[in-house]
C-alpha cells in the first residue's frame, strides 16, 4: 500500500513498492496526460513535478515517494489550462504531434518556478526532452514568453 498526494488528493493505492510512478498515474489513478516514451528517464515525456520540481516518472518507484510530497501531473497544472507555459505553447503553437508536450511543458514550468527568467544556456541545461519533431526552437521562445507573465513562480 502506498499512499500518494495527486494533483492535491490523497490517495491509498496498492501497488508494489518497485512500480514506477508513472503506471501507477497512469493505470491506477487514470490520469493518462503523462506519458510513456523510452522507460529509461531519456525523452521525458513521462515529466511530473514531485514538490515543485519536473521528475522522469518512468524510473521512479513509488517506494521512493514519501506520503507527504506533492505529485503535479499535467492534469494538475491548471484546471482549464491558464498556466503561463499552457498559454505560451498555445500562443506560438508549439506542438507538432504533441505525444511529448505534456513532458515538455511540465519541464518547463518547473524550470520558471526554479529560475523565473531562464537565459538561453538555463534553456538548454535543464530542458533536456526529447521531441521527434523538433518544436525546439518554439519550446525556448514558448518558455520565454511565459517568463515575461511573471506569474510562473507562484503556480504548478
Amino acid at each position: 500500500m502506498a499512499r500518494l498526494i495527486i494533483n492535491g488528493t490523497p490517495r491509498d493505492i496498492e501497488v508494489d513498492p518497485d512500480t514506477p510512478l508513472l503506471w501507477v498515474i497512469r493505470e491506477q489513478i487514470g490520469l493518462t496526460g503523462t506519458k510513456y516514451g523510452c522507460g529509461v528517464a531519456a525523452c521525458g515525456a513521462c515529466t511530473v513535478h514531485i514538490d515543485g520540481v519536473a521528475t522522469r516518472s518512468c524510473v521512479l518507484p513509488v517506494s521512493a515517494v514519501e506520503p507527504d510530497q506533492q505529485i503535479t501531473t499535467i492534469e494538475g497544472l491548471s484546471p482549464d489550462s491558464s498556466h503561463p507555459v499552457q498559454q505560451a505553447w498555445l500562443a506560438l503553437d508549439v506542438p507538432q504531434c504533441g505525444y511529448c508536450q505534456a513532458g515538455m511543458i511540465m519541464a518547463a514550468a518547473g524550470l520558471l518556478m526554479q529560475n523565473p527568467n531562464p537565459a538561453d544556456e538555463d534553456i538548454n541545461a535543464e530542458i533536456t526532452n526529447i521531441c521527434r519533431c523538433g518544436t525546439y526552437n518554439r519550446v525556448r521562445a514558448a518558455i520565454k514568453l511565459a517568463a515575461k507573465s511573471g506569474e510562473t513562480t507562484q503556480r504548478g
